[in-house]
């Protein structure tokens, strides 16, 4: 489980509310999330905890605004001293990506701090923040960004003739069709990591974790549309419980229920949600490969309209 730090400034009481709400959604999306506002208590030493934080986290979140860009810039406070901490830490272990900015107020060059301004950040400044940068984020931390695909072997095989590679060499416009989606299905209840009911009487104390597994890790588009297909499928009973799923890599965790429920009522909606998850994806996918055609065939009349033109241009 990745683990995260987020640093920020205490601007508004507003503003600690709304960083407190983006831990407890990066911990419900499997992001174990540490926060002052939880972890830190009176008589702790803060520069101790700040340091920990800081060295055992997968990630460091940095929440920029302008004030906090002012005190990191001019080393004063808690976070100035945690900017000392980071870009000393960047500097040394040349981990750059283990900081990650996060805007949300202001303009980028008026809230980033300047060891941070060259970097790629995620854009949360709107309200609501952005689901797609959201995303973006969940899935760098969750290790599931998008990947580049293989590397055929045609330049090695062109490789072995000096003087003909460039002539020979094929155009990146009409590449290889891309492959066929192969559709994703849950397999299986993960018996060995079944949670335990609290037991203590209180509304919801009988109820528990059940993870799935799924046939491979999910793209971040699929696991969009698979959670809002479970939060409004198109079928479901009365004991339904939107809100409970999610997915962490392979993995799809419905938190809040019962294996009973699983087997009478669950089931069921999962595999519809996965179908409906399959669908939208490959509904996305033929998209893209339509508006890539597209594109490829508008680059290629342009470059035969150019070559047309300069066979004309006589000197």
């Amino acid at each position: 489980m990745p683990r995260s730090f987020v640093s920020y400034s205490w601007d508004t009481e507003e503003h600690r509310n709304w960083v407190r709400g983006l831990a407890t959604r990066l911990r419900q999306d499997g992001i174990e999330t540490t926060l002052d506002q939880w972890h830190l208590v009176p008589g702790d030493q803060l520069p101790a905890f700040m340091e920990r934080a800081v060295r055992e986290s997968d990630y460091v979140l940095i929440v920029c605004t302008p004030r906090y860009k002012q005190r990191s810039d001019n080393r004063t406070g808690g976070v100035g001293y945690e900017g000392d901490i980071m870009a000393a830490e960047a500097l040394t272990a040349r981990n750059e990506r283990k900081f990650v900015p996060i805007l949300r107020q202001d303009q980028w060059l008026s809230s980033a701090p300047s060891w941070l301004s060259g970097k790629y950040y995620v854009d949360l400044s709107g309200e609501p923040y952005s689901e797609h940068q959201y995303m973006d984020l969940l899935t760098t931390m969750l290790g599931a960004r998008p990947q580049a695909p293989p590397v055929g072997r045609r330049a090695q095989d062109l490789a072995g003739t000096p003087g003909q590679a460039a002539a020979a060499a094929p155009e990146v416009v009409g590449s290889a069709p891309p492959s066929a989606f192969d559709p994703l299905r849950v397999t299986g209840v993960i018996v060995d990591d079944i949670g335990t009911p609290r037991g203590d009487g209180i509304r919801g104390g009988a109820l528990y974790t059940v993870p799935f597994r799924l046939s491979r890790r999910p793209p971040s588009e699929w696991v969009r549309f698979f959670i809002e297909a479970w939060n409004h499928p198109p079928r479901f009973t009365l004991m339904h419980r939107p809100g409970i799923a999610s997915v962490h890599g392979d993995k799809v965790v419905l938190d809040g229920t019962t294996v009973e429920e699983v087997e009478r009522y669950h089931r069921d909606t999962l595999i519809l949600a996965a179908d409906q998850a399959n669908r939208q994806y490959q509904e996305l996918e033929a998209d893209r490969r339509t508006q890539e055609q597209q594109e490829r065939e508008r680059i290629e009349a342009h470059r035969k309209s150019v070559a047309d033109a300069a066979s004309r241009i006589k000197f």
